[in-house]
């Protein structure tokens, strides 16, 4: 048993890295357009804000692709590249363009800076000077939205308005100053229906939670059958015997559930406000150290399984501070701690998701394996209050703070990075504006943590796929982020809120069989079925008649 003094340390742990990975709870792929109910719309200004590309050629040799954004007046972009017109650039003087430009325009595409004037004035000046589009460049590095003046009247522009930030702006400036060619195309491509990403998330979290319950309720069997070994022959260690330490399993309460998303609240707030380089490696060396210990937790359990291996992870040497570790665990660790070391040491670098997502795989079924929760009361509290939580900070946040605060947390903004760790990942491959698929780990381990359950319940009571809960349980996760999906794309990439489909769907699947099925009350309180001997079906048949 001194093997088990280090599971405590790590189940500690665990508990630690879960209250910072659910922070975020969110399914994104990032916004190409914009919907705005707040800036004001009318006939001729009602555009949605859409994201622009503008690649361009200096003496027909192609340069840097620039991102701008659409104007809320004007046509509509182009949205394929060999439909968009390719024209010359003008700068435009005076370079404000709210007076007549002195430089005779003849379909050019005029730079011009803003201030001084209304968007629609430098528009309206721009078209009737000739020119066939205008490229507004912006006094900050961000992109400003450009709307129509309250007090303005009917809008009517015929060319499209887009805004460059300023170091684009710049760069096409200087060019134009040195008296070279330089030619551009304004178009707005759309996203794929079903992007290949989006495909392989969802094959990753559903994958991740099934490895994850397997593995819950083989480790609550095998203990379950070393107590009715114990039972059987009458020894007194049963009676002294602790299951939450043999096996390393924490078990959450109702009060637990409910602090766990107040802690989870509160750093989300912290991350939102604090947002910044330094925190970000922070937070990169605790999803590391998380990471090292999950994937040996896995890479151990497995090798386990193998007979070459079986003396190496029987046999234990006593190591200062963290008591008898096994021999294959000291072969393991090693490798685990420099793969977490490698991914943050080259986590900026474009392949470097891969590293991320196996060490976040890993820490998830680390994790549903050793937090459990007791009974269907405590997941029902645990899932609900995460429900109204993902509402919350997606949805009613921007209301306090202007913006959804989940969403600029797991974008990264201000943090000089691609946003937080604690995200599986996956590039969109297919996708003309390129970026990720990410999905939060909230979204896997809370619902995972409700499925694991259904098949320990399932198996104690002899229960099949077909008569259980876990198989049907499993397949509304499934459905429930599918449908998040769903809406990814019908909002255009704008982040949702997975828990928000997925809780209803897994949650209301489990109490409404309970209830059909009779199992209501054993599922709402005690987790597991009346039995004269609690662990008898576990057992093989030949042996279930002595209990």
């Amino acid at each position: 048993m001194e093997a088990a003094a280090a599971i405590p340390s790590r189940a500690v742990l665990a508990l630690v890295v879960i209250s910072l990975i659910s922070c975020v709870s969110l399914v994104f792929a990032g916004d190409i357009v914009h919907h705005d109910d707040v800036a004001p719309t009318r006939p001729g200004c009602d555009n949605n804000f859409v994201l622009v590309k503008v690649p361009t050629w200096i003496d027909d040799r192609e340069e840097d692709e620039f991102v701008g954004v659409g104007a809320r007046f004007g046509p509509t972009l182009e949205s394929k590249e060999k439909d968009a017109d390719k024209s010359r650039i003008a700068l435009a003087d005076p370079s404000d363009c709210c007076t007549t430009p002195k430089n005779k325009l003849t379909g050019e595409t005029i730079l011009v800076h803003r201030g001084n004037c209304s968007f629609t004035t430098k528009a309206n000046v721009a078209e009737a000077a000739g020119a066939s589009a205008i490229l507004i460049i912006n006094n900050g590095t961000e992109l400003f939205k450009m709307v129509c003046e309250p007090d303005e009247p009917d809008v009517s522009i015929g060319i499209p308005v887009v805004m460059l930030p300023q170091d684009a702006g710049e760069s096409l400036k200087q060019n134009l100053q040195k008296n070279l060619n330089v030619f551009v195309q304004l178009y707005s491509p759309k996203r794929p229906l079903v992007d290949v990403a989006e495909v392989f998330l969802w094959l990753m979290a559903v994958g991740t939670i099934l490895c994850a319950s397997y593995w819950s309720a083989w480790t609550a069997r095998e203990a379950a059958i070393e107590q009715d070994k114990l039972l059987k022959d009458g020894s007194d260690e049963y009676l002294n015997m602790e299951v939450s330490n043999s096996s390393g399993v924490v078990e959450i309460n109702t009060t637990s559930a409910i602090v766990f998303v107040v802690i989870a609240s509160c750093f989300l707030v912290m991350l939102y406000k604090w947002m910044s380089y330094g925190f970000i490696e922070v937070l990169v060396v605790l999803f590391a150290i998380g990471g090292a210990e999950g994937l040996q937790t896995c890479l151990v359990a497995l090798l386990s399984c193998f007979k070459i291996f079986e003396h190496a992870a029987k046999t234990y040497v006593k190591i200062p501070f963290l008591g008898a570790v096994s021999y294959l665990t000291l072969g393991v660790s090693p490798f685990c701690v420099t793969s977490a070391v490698v991914w943050a040491v080259y986590r900026r670098f474009s392949f470097a998701w891969i590293g991320q997502d196996i060490l976040g795989v890993a820490l998830i079924i680390t994790v549903i394996q050793i937090i459990q929760v007791p009974n269907l009361k405590v997941g029902t509290v645990l899932l609900s209050c995460a429900f109204l939580y993902d509402i919350f900070w997606v949805f009613v946040s921007k209301w306090m703070f202007h913006e959804s605060v989940m969403i600029v947390v797991a974008r990264g903004d201000n943090s000089g990075e691609d946003g937080i760790p604690m995200l599986l990942k996956i590039p969109r491959m297919f996708d003309p504006w390129g970026g990720y698929s990410i999905i939060g780990f909230g979204d896997i381990i809370l619902p995972g943590l409700l499925v694991a359950f259904s098949l320990r319940y399932d198996w104690l009571s002899n229960k099949s796929l077909r008569t259980g809960y876990f198989s049907w349980t499993m397949i509304a996760y499934g459905l429930g982020l599918l449908i998040t999906y769903v809406a990814l794309n019908l909002m255009d990439g704008h982040g949702q809120p997975a828990l928000l489909y997925i809780v209803p769907f897994t949650l209301g699947t489990f109490i409404t069989l309970g209830m059909k099925r009779g199992d209501l009350r054993h599922l709402w309180t005690r987790g597991e079925p009346d039995r004269i001997c609690p662990h008898v079906q576990l057992q093989p048949s030949s042996e279930s008649q002595h209990s």
